[in-house]
């Protein structure tokens, strides 16, 4: 999806949360909760990277859980 088709800023989430697996990087989890609350999908996987690191690797079987269950 490229910036000019995505909503603007700040309305209501999407009607219902889907990976995204056309921008993503892995499975797309991150891209596709970028969708669901109109957020930049870097910034969705930088927070993902540091919460992964803070907290010693739980973030990975959170990603997963995410990924196998949005499929």
């Amino acid at each position: 999806m490229s910036n000019l088709e995505r909503k603007p800023a700040g309305g209501p989430p999407s009607n219902g949360f889907s990976l995204d697996k056309r921008n993503a990087k892995l499975w797309g989890v991150c891209s596709g909760i970028a969708n669901y609350f109109n957020w930049d999908p870097m910034l969705v996987r930088i927070g993902f990277v540091a919460g992964t690191l803070i907290g010693f690797g739980s973030l990975l079987l959170v990603y997963a859980a995410i990924a196998l269950i949005a499929d």
